[in-house]
């Protein structure tokens, strides 16, 4: 079946990745048309997942936006269903009180997922996270100048691609929220940072939670940058005031 694009009142679509829109909120369809229209995107809006699967057996799509609670169905049935059939990246729109599913929508192929009300800046930049990761060469950076890449010991991370790379130039997978994390303690050397500055840093869908939140983001963090994530060189605690990244070892 040949491909729609949302309604451009006359104007031709643009070329930009093809993100099909699986919500059965008319209103939101039109909204986040709109808005990724707006950023260089071609918007699909689909009312359910019956029509996206009548695009036929290979829709020229490049990622699925799914909302999790879909009228009549479920969001997490039709992404595993979306992913055995396509490898096709997958965001998950979920709302607050969701967190379970949003843990097994992870864990069961989604790419990623964003906390309804969603910032519109956050939810452009997340969806170009993951294309970006699965190589879409729209998302491909030109300028891989040195003021994009911050590195520590013998680790890099690249603040236009958003990737983390190991010494042996291997990428290092980090979660949306580990990212956020890592970026905005390099953007912060050598300066204690308390949790509810991390906690402000990581936006509303994060507020609702306890400090042990950081906790556990820092602990999963350590895991994937410190050789000996008990010890560790960069990422350390100060008792009591919180988290400070040093780029060496100075403990």
């Amino acid at each position: 079946m040949e491909r729609k694009a949302a309604p451009q009142d006359g104007l031709d679509p643009p070329n930009g990745p093809v993100v099909a829109i699986i919500d059965d909120d008319a209103d939101l369809r039109a909204t986040v048309s709109a808005l990724l229209a707006g950023n260089g995107f071609t918007p699909l809006p689909l009312p359910d997942g019956a029509s996206f699967f009548a695009l036929g057996p290979h829709p020229a799509v490049d990622l699925a936006l799914i909302d999790l609670r879909l009228r009549g169905e479920n969001g997490l049935t039709l992404a595993i269903r979306i992913r055995e059939a396509l490898d096709l990246p997958i965001v998950m729109l979920t709302g607050r009180g969701d967190e379970m599913d949003k843990i097994i929508g992870l864990e069961t192929g989604a790419d990623d997922y964003m906390m309804k009300p969603f910032n519109p800046r956050e939810l452009i930049a997340r969806l170009r996270a993951v294309l970006r990761r699965k190589g879409h060469p729209a998302m491909q950076p030109t300028d891989r100048s040195s003021n994009t890449i911050r590195a520590f010991g013998a680790l890099r991370l690249d603040l236009t691609r958003r990737e983390l790379f190991g010494a042996d130039g291997t990428e290092i997978p980090l979660t949306n929220a580990e990212y956020r994390l890592l970026e905005y303690f390099l953007r912060n050397p050598g300066r204690i940072i308390p949790r509810t500055e991390l906690l402000t840093e990581l936006g509303n869908d994060l507020s609702q939670y306890m400090d042990r939140t950081i906790d556990v983001l820092i602990l999963r963090l350590r895991r994937k940058i410190e050789a000996v994530p008990p010890k560790p060189l960069h990422l350390q605690t100060r008792r009591g005031q919180g988290y400070i990244f040093v780029l060496g070892d100075q403990r």
